[in-house]
Formats: structure tokens, sequence, C-alpha cells
């Protein structure tokens, strides 16, 4: 018996089946693909060292200052001679209402905004100079830097009091100063010390900035260059903006470290200077705590600068963020 075949217009619309789908299964798959396993908590399982070692280092000893601070906690307490008491908000109450603490603060933030310019600005200078240089000065200029850098910092405070010593540093007589004291007057020692700060922190802003200036495509410098831009112009309106995601993450860090600066101030104005003028948040925690014996005050002062901290970073992101920067 010959098969009906239709033709014609009603062939064309009747729909053609697709053929079955014969491949293999995964079992339990459902077709989505095979089953990985661990799920989710794969990544938590390779991170999970790393977490331990920063719960262990960090938050533990985070904990521990805060539980402190809320404390009556003094030589007393730790000689096992005075119960420990609770205090609540007492200690950030008395913090608060002293106004020594209110200077110390206020110089710090000014010591730690001078640091972190400066720093910024001899960074990235040097880091346009490398460019600009040929290679063996590049070499010489970078491993001087690197040395400044690997240079511990009561090694490096303690060269820089001798170079600026009134008696022997050859400081004052290439200056022709006399025996002008750099640590007796509060404004000459800071500035002693911001010099070591910068000396011993640059570095890490010139190598960052340098890499980052490497990584931007040299067609876009030459057409800047091609048409009639200087130097500043170029680094103002090309470069810097290519280079702010690494210009964030020098800035955040810098802050930090001069925010808490402490070897430096405590080794080259003798711990804090004279009659304390030269003292700053974490030095004058150090004396509160250890040479007063004042340690849940000192925990508190030691919240008050994590709090700072962070509430800068934050900020500084979420202004980033409102711009549309891509951190």
């Amino acid at each position: 018996m010959a098969a009906n075949v239709t033709t014609g217009p009603a062939a064309a619309r009747e729909p053609v089946a697709p053929p079955p789908d014969r491949s293999p299964r995964p079992p339990g798959g459902r077709g989505r693909g095979p089953a990985r396993p661990g799920g989710g908590w794969t990544p938590w399982l390779y991170l999970a060292p790393a977490l331990v070692v920063l719960a262990g280092l960090l938050v533990y000893p985070v904990y521990q200052l805060g539980l402190i601070s809320v404390l009556e906690y003094t030589q007393a307490q730790v000689s096992g001679g005075e119960p420990t008491t609770f205090r609540g908000l007492d200690n950030y109450a008395e913090l608060f209402g002293d106004s020594r603490f209110w200077e110390v603060l206020a110089a710090t933030v000014v010591f730690a905004a001078a640091c972190v310019v400066s720093t910024l600005a001899v960074g990235c200078a040097l880091a346009v100079l490398l460019t600009r240089v040929r290679a063996v000065p590049r070499l010489l200029l970078m491993l001087a830097a690197l040395g400044a850098w690997a240079t511990p910092a009561i090694t490096g405070s303690t060269v820089w009091v001798f170079l600026f010593d009134p008696d022997f540093g050859p400081v004052n007589k290439v200056l022709g100063l006399g025996d002008f004291s750099w640590t007796y007057d509060r404004y000459s020692a800071f500035a002693l010390v911001l010099f070591e700060v910068v000396w011993c922190s640059f570095p890490f802003v010139m190598v960052t900035m340098y890499a980052g200036i490497r990584a931007i495509p040299a067609e876009v410098l030459e057409a800047a260059a091609l048409d009639g831009a200087s130097v500043w112009r170029i680094w103002r309106s090309v470069m810097a903006p290519m280079l702010r995601p690494i210009l964030v993450v020098v800035t955040i860090q810098s802050i930090i470290w001069d925010f808490k600066v402490f070897t430096q101030i405590y080794v080259m104005t003798g711990g804090g200077g004279i009659a304390g003028q030269n003292l700053v948040l974490n030095v004058y925690a150090y004396q509160v705590a250890f040479a007063s014996s004042q340690y849940s005050l000192g925990s508190a002062i030691g919240v008050v600068m994590l709090l700072i901290l962070l509430a800068v970073t934050l900020v500084y992101l979420r202004l980033l963020r409102r711009r549309g920067e891509e951190l």
C-alpha cells in the first residue's frame, strides 16, 4: 500500500517534531550538568586557614581591646589586689572629658595629614621621574629607595637623630646652624619626625605608582604629548585618572600607617618631647596604659583610633563610589 504523502501549503504548515535527545543524563542532575562536590562551601574551605590566622591575629586582640576598655583594669586588677569591675562607657566619658586627649588628637590628625600629603607627593614625583631616566640611574634610585624601605623604623629613627644632633650631627654643620636643637622646639621636632616618616614611607608609593604608570598604554601618553600637553597636564588629566584605583590603595595605607606612628615619635623625641609637646595618640595611649598603669583608658584610646581609621576609610571609599570609580 502506498503511503499518503501530503504536499502543498498544508504540508508546509505542519510542524516537524525534533529528533529525540538520546544523550546520557547525569544521575540526579536533571539535565543541569554534573554536580559539583561541596557546592558553595568550596571557596570557604580554601579560605579557612587564612581566616583562622586572621581571627587569631586580628579579631581576638580587637575583642580583648574592646573588653578591657569597658572594665576597671589598672595595676591593682592586674596584680590581683582588687577585683575587675565593669565600668561600661565611663572610661570613654573620662577620656572625652580630658582636654589633653583632644589636644593630642588634633596634633595627631594634623601631623598624619602632613605625612600623607608629603609621602604621596614625593612618591608620585619620583615614580614619574623613574619613567624618564635611563636604566642605570633608575636602578640606583630603586635600590636606594628599597634600602630606605627595608630599614627598621627604630634603626632609621636613631640614624636621623644622629644626623640632626646639635653637637655631632653633620646636618647642622653643613647648614651652619651651630648647636641648634631640632627636638627642643615642638614644630621643628614634628618636622624632623615628618622627614623620617616620609623617607621610610615614600618607596612603597613610588614602586606602586611606577608599576601603575608602566601599565598605561604608551600610545595614550604619546597622544597627549603630541597635543601639546605639559608634563603636569599629562599627569593631572591623563595619568592620575587612570591611576586612581592605585592612588586609593596607597592613600588609605598611608593614612593608616601615619595615623598610628609610634616608633619615630618615641625614639626621636624621647617619648613625646619636652612636657609631651610632641605626643600623638599611639604614644599617648602607651604612656597612659603602661606609664600610668591605666590599661582600661589606654585600651579606650586604642578603640577610638580604630574607629577613626575605619570611619576615614569608609568615607573615602564611599565618596569614590559616588563618583562612579571602580576599586
